[in-house]
């Protein structure tokens, strides 16, 4: 007879295919309605859980719509932690962006089709940008932590780990509004490549006029 998973295992299992189903359904609501539009009760109803569940996994439905852009998050952090320890922070971050870019198993934003009306939605809706900014800070803070480990320092005493983070977080960024505002699919990989070659430009100029 097969071992069966210990009950934890299967709780935490479950309550993932709750939380994805009411983000899949939050998303799907504020794509078709717009953000005001949609309401937690009716987010709940069509994830098919009560309203005292969704209260359980997301703070607000500004948070479940953004699930999905976190989930990218930590995919890139996973893969950051996974680079090569020889590799410079610039260069494995960069990397690592690639790798998620190219990852046949969770496509990246450039092979979902609804990702240009989230982020485009994120930009006239207050609380959904304040959401992803929410997002986006939690994803560098564990950055700062990969890339603390890489260079064996402390990162609440070291501050290199926290700028170059944040360096490459604003290069991703970049990249990303270049995509969304010139509404060409196929170009994010090529943005981020731009986006980084700039950063690093950047710095080697600086390197060259220093004294």
């Amino acid at each position: 007879m097969p071992d069966e998973a210990p009950e934890p295992d299967r709780k935490a299992r479950a309550a993932r295919r709750t939380r994805d189903r009411l983000a899949a359904a939050a998303l799907a609501l504020a794509l078709d309605r717009g953000l005001a539009a949609a309401t937690v009760e009716e987010i709940a109803a069509r994830a098919d859980v009560t309203r005292r569940t969704f209260s359980r996994h997301f703070t607000g439905k500004e948070s479940a719509v953004v699930d999905c852009l976190r989930a990218d998050a930590a995919r890139i952090n996973r893969a950051l932690r996974a680079r090569p320890p020889g590799e410079p922070p610039l260069t494995a971050y960069h990397r690592a962006v690639r790798d998620w870019l190219a990852d046949p198993d969770a496509p990246a934003w450039h092979r979902r089709p609804w990702m240009f009306d989230l982020l485009r939605l994120a930009e006239q809706e207050p609380t959904l940008f304040a959401a992803l900014q929410h997002t986006r800070v939690d994803a560098q803070e564990d950055a700062v932590r990969i890339l603390a480990d890489r260079l064996g320092t402390d990162p609440d005493t070291d501050l290199r780990p926290a700028v170059l983070v944040g360096a490459c977080a604003g290069a991703l960024i970049a990249a990303q509004t270049a995509w969304v505002r010139g509404g060409d699919t196929g170009a994010l990989p090529r943005l981020v490549d731009e986006a980084f070659a700039a950063l690093t430009a950047e710095r080697a100029a600086e390197r060259g006029g220093s004294p």
